[in-house]
């Protein structure tokens, strides 16, 4: 099994790597669109860089990543609460079960409440 997440990893590495060396032309990237940043107050935000073409894919790949998992991370929020408080009451149901079967074998021998403890 360890080969087979190995032999994945390569491939995947390798279409990577691929990627990369097919687009590797700069783009420019820009925080907004061309007629925007005439607007007034706009002039500030008119940010712009020049990354190689795989930077841009691949950290939208990132961003996607990202975005995914904390959306799942918030979706399952109510359900990990919901599993914790279950836990929480069966912990104290056991601790319940414990001190009523000591006090249901108070008076017995050793021996016998060792037994029916364990049934």
């Amino acid at each position: 099994m360890r080969y087979i997440k190995y032999a994945f990893l390569a491939v995947v590495a390798l279409c990577f790597l691929t990627l990369a060396l097919a687009n590797r032309g700069m783009v420019t990237l820009n925080l907004l669109p061309s007629g925007l940043e005439s607007a007034p107050g706009m002039g500030q935000f008119d940010l712009s860089i020049d990354l190689p073409l795989f930077i841009v894919i691949l950290g939208g790949v990132v961003a996607g990543l990202l975005i995914g998992f904390v959306w799942e991370y918030l979706r399952e929020a109510k359900h990990r609460q919901e599993a914790a408080q279950k836990t929480a009451e069966l912990r104290q149901m056991e601790r319940e079960l414990r001190r009523l079967k000591r006090k249901n074998t108070e008076g017995q021998d050793e021996v016998l409440a060792i037994l029916d403890e364990a049934s």
